[in-house]
C-alpha cells in the first residue's frame, strides 16, 4: 500500500500528466484549425474583375449589373474570366441593431442577395470586400470582432470571393487576424476564394498557403510603366516597381496558392505597349487576373489584349510554376516560365524609352530554373516559336531569336514541339 503522502504525490504527477496531454493535443487541434482551408478552389489563379481601380467607391447596382452583362457581351467570361468583386465602399456607414453588415440602399436597393442571384444567373461568380480593423480603408465598418457574423452574412448572399484589406488594424497581429477570418469562411461550408490584401508587409507569402487562396506582395498599382506614385503616407507602384519588389517568392506560389501583384491596370491609360507588357508579366507570374478598367466602355485593342486566350494559357497553365527573370541585357528583360505538357514561355520586355533589337541566340542563352529544377534543353530538339500576339510561327530554335521591340512593349512566345 502506498501512504498518503505518496498518493498524494501520485496523483498530482497524473493530474500534471492528464493536462500536459490535453495542452499538446489543444494545439494540436488548434494548429489543424489553422491550417485548414478549402483546397479545392484556385487550382490556377483565380480571374475575374473588381471595382476598385476605376470607381473608387462610386459603385452601385447598375454599373454592376452592367458589368456582368459586358462580361458576357464582350466575351470576358468565354476567354476565362469568372468572378465580379465588390470592393470598398459597397455599405452603409453603421451597422444595423443586430450587428450585421448593411448594404447602402442608395446604392444597392434590391441588396446584394438579389445582385449576387444576377450574377450567378449570368454564370458568374460574386465576390465582396472587407478589412481586418475596425474599419475599411474607405471608413466603413471592418469586420474586427464581427468574423464569424460577417462570414455569415456573405455565405447567405451567395458570396464566392472575400478580398480581405489590412487597414484600421491598430495592434492586430496579422496571421492571427487572417486566421480567424479563414476559420470563419471555412466554418460556413461556403467555397469562398479568400484573398490578403495586406500589401505584403508581413511576408505572406511565408505563413499564408495554409490560410487562403492568394495574397497581395505589395502595395497598391498604378497605371504606370515604371513610376512611383506617393500620397501622404504611403505609395502605389507602376508595373515594373512591382515585378522588381519580390523577385525570390516565386517559390511560395503554386495551385491553390497565389502570390498577387495587385489588380490589372490595363485599359486605365497606359499606352497599349505598356497595356501588352503588363498583362504578359501578369500571365508569366502565374498572378490572379482581375481586370479594373470599365470594360462596359473598353477599346477593342483593350479587348483584345485582356481575352487573348493563348496569353492567358501561360497564366491558366496547369503546372503553376511562376516565371523568373533569367537574363538582363541592353534594357530587354527575359522572363521563363516552364509548362505543364514540358512547353515553355518566354517573354521579352523592353524596359527602356527606345525601341531594342533582340538577337537571342538559344544554345548561348541556357534557361535553367533553379528553384524547380527545369531546364530548357535543346540538344538535338528543335522547337517552334509562337508570337502569342500575333497568334503566328516566327521561327524555330535552330536559329536566333530576331525581333525589333518598341519602347516599354513585349514579345511573349511559346515554345512548341515541330515535326522538324
Amino acid at each position: 500500500m502506498l501512504n498518503n503522502k505518496t498518493s498524494a504525490f501520485t496523483f498530482r504527477l497524473q493530474n500534471y500528466l492528464v493536462k500536459g496531454i490535453l495542452i499538446i493535443l489543444s494545439s494540436f487541434f488548434s494548429f489543424s484549425i489553422f491550417a485548414q482551408k478549402n483546397e479545392s478552389l484556385a487550382k490556377t489563379p483565380p480571374m475575374g474583375w473588381n471595382s476598385w481601380n476605376k470607381f473608387q467607391t462610386s459603385i452601385n447596382e447598375d454599373l454592376i449589373k452592367g458589368i456582368a452583362d459586358s462580361m458576357i457581351k464582350d466575351g470576358y467570361k468565354d476567354a476565362g474570366y469568372t468572378y465580379i468583386i465588390l470592393d470598398d465602399g459597397w455599405m452603409s456607414m453603421q451597422r444595423n441593431k443586430q450587428g450585421d453588415l448593411v448594404p447602402d440602399p442608395q446604392k444597392f436597393p434590391s441588396g446584394l442577395k438579389a445582385l449576387s442571384d444576377y450574377i450567378h444567373s449570368k454564370g458568374l461568380k460574386f465576390g465582396i470586400y472587407n478589412c481586418a480593423g475596425d474599419k475599411t480603408c474607405a471608413g466603413y465598418p471592418g469586420s474586427h470582432t464581427y468574423e464569424n457574423q460577417d462570414a455569415k452574412m456573405y455565405a447567405q448572399w451567395g458570396v464566392d470571393y472575400l478580398k480581405y484589406d489590412w487597414c484600421n488594424t491598430k495592434d492586430l497581429k496579422t496571421q492571427d487576424a487572417y486566421t480567424i477570418m479563414g476559420n470563419a469562411i471555412l466554418a460556413t461550408k461556403r467555397p469562398m476564394v479568400f484573398s490578403l490584401c495586406e500589401w505584403g508587409i508581413s511576408a505572406p507569402w511565408a505563413w499564408a498557403g495554409n490560410i487562403a487562396q492568394l495574397w497581395r506582395t505589395s502595395g497598391d498599382i498604378y497605371p504606370c510603366f515604371d513610376c512611383e506614385k506617393r500620397y501622404e503616407t504611403w505609395s502605389a507602384w507602376g508595373i515594373m516597381k512591382i515585378v522588381n519588389m519580390h523577385q525570390d517568392i516565386r517559390k511560395y506560389a503554386g495551385p491553390g496558392h497565389w502570390n498577387d501583384p495587385d489588380m490589372l491596370e490595363v485599359g486605365n491609360g497606359m499606352s497599349p505597349a505598356e497595356d501588352r507588357s503588363h498583362f504578359a508579366l501578369w500571365c508569366m507570374m502565374s498572378a490572379p487576373l482581375i481586370m479594373g478598367h470599365d470594360i462596359r466602355n473598353a477599346s477593342s485593342e483593350t479587348v483584345s489584349i485582356l481575352t487573348n486566350k493563348a496569353v492567358i494559357a501561360i497564366d491558366q497553365d496547369s503546372l503553376g510554376v511562376q516565371a523568373f527573370r533569367a537574363y538582363q541585357k541592353d534594357s530587354i528583360d527575359v522572363w521563363a516560365k516552364p509548362l505543364a505538357n514540358k512547353d515553355w514561355a518566354l517573354c521579352f520586355v523592353n524596359t527602356s524609352s527606345q525601341t531594342k533589337d533582340l538577337n537571342f541566340e538559344w544554345h548561348l542563352n541556357p534557361i535553367i530554373d533553379k528553384d524547380f529544377d527545369y531546364t530548357l534543353n535543346l540538344t538535338g530538339v528543335i522547337l517552334a516559336i509562337k508570337d502569342l500576339y500575333n497568334n503566328k510561327i516566327i521561327g524555330l530554335t535552330k536559329k536566333p531569336l530576331k525581333a525589333s521591340i518598341a519602347p516599354h512593349d513585349v514579345l511573349i512566345v511559346r515554345l512548341i514541339k515541330t515535326k522538324e
